[in-house]
C-alpha cells in the first residue's frame, strides 16, 4: 500500500494544473474525463473512438458533479442533465484530488468551483480509476482493490494475463 501511495502521489503532481480538455459518456452511466493534450484513439474494430488524454479518470457508476452550493447531476439524475454539467467541466483546470472514506473515493476539484466525485452506492468497491498515460508504452493507473488503493501498470497486466 505504501507504494500505491507514493505513485497517487506522482500522479496527483502530474495530474494538478492539467485542463479537462474531453468528457464523455462510457457503457450505461460510465463517466470519463480526459485530461491534457488529447491522441485519437482507434477502436479494435477500426471506427474512431474517444481520444485519451495524457491523463484520465474512469468512474463506473455512482458519481456526481458538485457545484458551489448544490449537486448540479449525478448517475442517477436525468440524463438530460449530463450534457450541460460535462460542458462546464471543460477547460477546467485540476486543482486537487483527494481521497475520503474508510473505502477509497476520489474528489477531483477544479479551478472553476465544480468537484467531481464518486461515491459508490452498490456493493464491491468503489468503481474509479486514475490513469497516467504521459509513458504510452507503460502506462499507469490506481484504482481500488479489495479496499485500498492498488497500483497497477501495463506491464504488471500483461504479466497477469500471461500467467
Amino acid at each position: 500500500m505504501a507504494k500505491a501511495q507514493a505513485q497517487l502521489q506522482r500522479i496527483k503532481s502530474a495530474l494538478v494544473g492539467l485542463p479537462v480538455t474531453h468528457v464523455w459518456r462510457g457503457y450505461g452511466s460510465s463517466l470519463f474525463l480526459e485530461f491534457g493534450e488529447l491522441r485519437p484513439r482507434t477502436r479494435r474494430d477500426g471506427s474512431q473512438g474517444n481520444p485519451q488524454g495524457e491523463m484520465g479518470l474512469m468512474i463506473h457508476w455512482s458519481w456526481r458533479i458538485e457545484g458551489p452550493r448544490s449537486i448540479l447531476c449525478g448517475s442517477w439524475s436525468k440524463e438530460r442533465r449530463w450534457p450541460a454539467a460535462f460542458a462546464r467541466l471543460l477547460d477546467a483546470r485540476v486543482l486537487e484530488i483527494s481521497m475520503f472514506g474508510r473505502l477509497p473515493e476520489i474528489d477531483l476539484g477544479l479551478s472553476n468551483g465544480l468537484h467531481v466525485v464518486s461515491l459508490m452506492t452498490a456493493e464491491g468497491q468503489p468503481q474509479w480509476t486514475l490513469f497516467d498515460r504521459h509513458d504510452r508504452k507503460n502506462q499507469c493507473w490506481i484504482r481500488v482493490k479489495r479496499g485500498v488503493l492498488c497500483f497497477e501498470t501495463t506491464n504488471t497486466a500483461r504479466a497477469r494475463r500471461s500467467s
